[in-house]
């Protein structure tokens, strides 16, 4: 079976297109090596796929299944190794402790609350100058 369409059946991708940009982009390997769309795996071949935030997943191809087939059947077609289940435990920690992205946010459009702030601000500068004259 080609890796696109295990791929795509496994739920790693949401559509066949998908899959294949991505072994394009060399994001997936098949038994250590380059993966190319068409390239044939078996049940025992080992699959590794870098996914978004750039943490590598590994697993074990134990089914082969050319239709897409709800999450339970999917989860069937393969098996985690324990270096990607550890990886995704580490992955999963370090974004429950970082910070909040949208709080790294120092430019663009202000808050209600900044808005109120700037506003009242504003008003305050508006009165002193026109009380001075």
């Amino acid at each position: 079976m080609r890796i696109d369409k295990w791929l795509w059946a496994a739920r790693f991708f949401k559509t066949r297109t998908l899959a294949c940009e991505e072994i394009d982009k060399s994001r997936v390997e098949v038994n250590g090596q380059l993966a190319k769309p068409s390239r044939l795996i078996k049940p025992g071949d080992l699959v590794s796929i870098r996914l978004q935030g750039g943490w590598l997943r590994t697993v074990t191809v134990l089914e082969l299944s050319s239709q897409r087939g709800s999450a339970q059947v999917a989860q069937k077609l393969y098996k985690d190794t324990e270096e990607s289940l550890q990886a995704m435990q580490l992955a999963k920690e370090a974004r429950h402790f970082s910070r909040e992205p949208a709080l790294s946010i120092e430019q663009g459009r202000p808050t209600k609350r900044e808005r109120r702030n700037l506003d009242q601000a504003k008003h305050e500068w508006n009165d002193r100058w026109s009380a001075s004259l």
